[in-house]
């Protein structure tokens, strides 16, 4: 297992992103509302198996302090393997490398193994923010960064 950066134009990353927001429909039943879109502003970090990218992860910065988890995805074949937590370890450090003090992120109340991952991680829930305020299904969380994870 290797893990990489990848720009938000690699068409993996863009496969990944499709699928992660394609399952977040299905899990959601329509009600999601997001766009299957990468970003130029995330840093993605893609882990790679066997040559193929099958989990994704980005940080987009909110301000100078303060990155975002963004686009969190590991293939349903992957899961199980501790391949999520592995990427955000290395999603965090790249936003200390970035001069975050703070990463925080937005997932689904309707995710709980996502959510479970992000609390045994040391993340803590916090109000809901942005774009995500209006939507009901929505839990944010955060966690701040001491030293390089």
């Amino acid at each position: 297992m290797l893990i990489e950066s990848r720009p938000a134009t690699d068409p993996e990353i863009a496969a990944l992103v499709a699928a992660q927001q394609r399952e977040l429909r299905e899990a959601d039943g329509g009600l999601d509302g997001q766009a299957t879109v990468t970003h130029s502003d995330i840093r993605y970090l893609a882990v790679v198996v066997d040559g193929r990218a099958v989990a994704c992860g980005g940080i987009q910065a909110l301000d100078a302090g303060t990155g975002e988890l963004k686009r969190m995805y590991v293939r349903p074949a992957y899961r199980g393997r501790g391949i999520a937590r592995q990427l955000l370890v290395a999603l965090e450090e790249l936003a200390f490398r970035q001069g975050h003090e703070t990463v925080c992120l937005e997932t689904g109340s309707y995710l709980p193994a996502a959510i479970g991952l992000y609390t045994s991680s040391g993340y803590q829930p916090i109000p809901v923010y942005g774009e995500y305020v209006d939507n009901p299904y929505s839990v944010c969380f955060a966690k701040r960064l001491r030293v390089p994870a």
